[in-house]
C-alpha cells in the first residue's frame, strides 16, 4: 500500500491499520471459513449438501471480489467444480484453471457486461434439478450484469445508471431500480434455473441486506416498481429519464409488467444467500489492532450514509473535541467508521466520496496539531480515479494554500482528486480484490 506522505511513525500506523482492515475483507480467506468439504459433504456455513446427488458443480458471478472469490472455491473444491463464468471490472481479472473471466465496465454498464450477463444466464438455465450452482456475488454485480428487461436496450440503463451515480441516491436505493429494469436482479437469476442454488456473498450493502446486494440476482425482493418509481420522483430524476424506462415503470405499476419474485415463493426453499464478509469485520479488526498500540478506541458506526462532506465535519468536530476537551476519549485515541456515504455530483471536477470525505475533514482539523484522518474505499478504486482514497491531518490546508490551491473550491466543484494530486495525501492499493464499503478514521496520537 502506497500512502502519499512523508515517512514518519504516523504514516506506518495509517498503512498498518489501513493493511488490516483489507485482509479482514479478504475473499479468499472468506470463502475458506465458510465452504468446506469433508468426504461426499459440502458444508456451507452451518447447511449440508450431499455431493452424490448432484451431476454438476458450477460456479457463476460478478463482482470486484468474484475472482479471487472464484480462486478460493476452485481450491476448495477440487475438479469436482467443472467449470463456470465470472464477471469482473476492468483490471480485476486474472487466470483460473476451470472459471472463464471475462471483464466489463464499471460503474456505468457496457456492451461486454451485457454480453457476459447473457452468458452467465444461459449457463445457469442449461443447469437441472441434479445440479448445483455456486453464485459469487460482491460490490460492483449490479454494474457488471447487465441484462436489460424487455423494451429497454443498453443505452436506457446507461443513462439511468448515470443519473442515479451523480444523484446522491443510496446504493440500496439505486438497487432497487435497477432490479426493476433487468431481466437477472431481483432474484431473477434463481427463477431461471431449477438447479439448487448455493449463493456467496461479500457484502457492500449497509446492513448486509441479501436482496440488495449485487441487487440481489438469488434473493428475494421486497421491493416493488412503485418503490423504484417513488425513489426515481425523490432524486427529481423522472423527466430526465429515456422514455422507455418510464414506460416500463408504469407498466409495472399497473401490473402489465411481472413483478420480481418475493420473500416467501417456492423457488427460494432451493436457495441458500450466505454473506461472507461485511464491512463490520473490517472495523472490528482495525478496532483489535489499534488497541494492540495503546490506542483509546471508539467504533462510531459501520453503517455510515448520507452526503460525505457532510458526514466528515462530524468526524472532523470530534476531532476538535478530543483536542480540546479530551472527549469522548482522551488521547492517544482513534475514531472508526465504516459504510458508505454518497456525493451528490454538482461540479465538473474528478474525485470520489472518500476523497471529497478527507478534503472536508481537512478543513475541520485545519491548524490542530497531531490529528489524522484516513478515508478509503476497500476495493482500491475511489469514484472513477485510480485511488483508494487520501490521508490529511491538520497541516494539509496550509500546504495547499501555499500551492495557490483554494480547498473550498475544490469540494464545491467535485474535484477532490486533482486536489490531492498536487497536495499530496492519496492512499494508493490497486485493485485489492475486495469490496465491502468503506473504512474512515480519525487518529489522535
Amino acid at each position: 500500500m502506497n500512502i502519499d506522505l512523508p515517512r514518519g511513525r504516523f504514516k506506518e500506523v495509517l498503512g498498518d491499520l489501513l493493511e488490516a482492515g483489507l485482509q479482514a475483507a479478504d475473499p479468499t480467506l472468506a470463502i475458506k471459513r465458510t465452504v468446506k468439504v469433508r468426504r461426499e459433504s459440502l458444508w456451507v456455513g452451518t447447511r449440508r449438501y450431499d455431493l452424490r446427488k448432484y451431476d454438476r458443480i458450477v460456479a457463476v458471478g460478478a463482482g470486484k471480489a468474484s475472482v479471487r472469490m472464484g480462486l478460493a472455491l476452485e481450491n476448495v473444491l477440487g475438479n469436482r467444480l467443472k467449470g463456470g463464468l465470472i464477471v469482473v471490472k476492468d483490471g480485476h481479472g486474472c487466470k483460473t484453471k476451470t472459471l472463464e473471466i471475462r471483464e466489463a465496465g464499471h460503474p456505468i454498464p457496457d456492451p461486454r457486461g451485457r454480453g457476459a450477463a447473457k452468458a452467465v444466464l444461459g449457463q445457469v438455465q442449461r443447469l437441472t434439478p441434479q445440479d448445483l450452482a455456486f453464485v459469487l456475488i460482491s460490490g460492483g454485480a449490479s454494474s457488471l450484469l447487465p441484462v436489460p428487461a424487455e423494451g429497454l436496450s443498453l443505452a436506457d440503463k446507461q443513462k439511468t445508471t448515470n443519473l442515479l451515480l451523480r444523484s446522491g441516491a443510496t446504493i440500496q436505493e439505486m438497487n432497487t431500480v435497477r432490479k426493476h429494469l433487468s431481466e437477472i436482479k431481483g432474484g431473477q437469476l434463481a427463477s431461471a434455473t431449477s438447479a439448487t442454488v448455493v449463493t456467496l456473498m461479500l457484502s457492500d450493502v449497509l446492513g448486509d441486506d441479501p436482496s440488495a446486494i449485487g441487487s440481489g440476482p438469488t434473493a428475494p425482493d421486497p421491493t416493488t416498481f412503485q418503490d423504484a418509481t417513488q425513489i426515481l420522483r425523490r432524486y427529481h430524476l423522472w423527466d430526465r429519464l429515456p422514455g422507455s424506462v418510464r414506460t416500463r415503470m408504469k407498466r409495472g405499476i399497473g401490473g402489465a409488467v411481472k413483478e420480481t419474485p418475493k420473500p416467501g415463493e417456492r423457488l427460494f426453499a432451493r436457495v441458500q444467500n450466505e454473506i461472507i464478509g461485511s464491512n463490520g469485520l473490517i472495523i472490528t479488526r482495525v478496532a483489535k489492532a489499534v488497541r494492540k498500540l495503546g490506542y483509546h478506541t471508539l467504533v462510531l458506526t459501520s453503517t455510515l450514509i448520507g452526503e460525505a462532506k457532510e458526514a466528515a465535519k462530524t468526524l472532523g468536530t470530534i476531532g476538535r473535541e478530543i483536542h480540546q476537551y479530551g472527549r469522548p476519549i482522551r488521547r492517544p485515541a482513534c475514531i472508526i467508521m465504516g459504510g458508505e456515504p454518497t456525493v451528490t455530483v454538482t461540479g465538473k471536477g474528478k474525485g470520489g466520496r472518500a476523497q471529497e470525505f478527507a478534503l472536508s475533514a481537512a478543513m475541520v482539523i485545519a491548524g490542530l496539531p497531531n490529528l489524522w484522518v484516513a478515508a478509503m474505499g476497500t476495493d482500491g478504486s475511489d469514484g472513477p480515479t485510480d485511488v483508494a482514497g487520501a490521508v490529511v491531518n491538520g497541516e494539509t490546508l496550509q500546504k495547499a494554500e501555499k500551492l495557490g490551491l483554494d480547498p473550498t473550491k475544490a469540494l464545491a466543484n467535485n474535484d477532490s482528486h486533482r486536489f490531492f494530486q498536487r497536495a499530496g495525501g492519496h492512499i494508493i492499493t490497486g485493485p485489492t480484490g475486495t469490496n465491502v464499503n468503506d473504512l474512515y478514521i480519525l487518529l489522535a496520537p
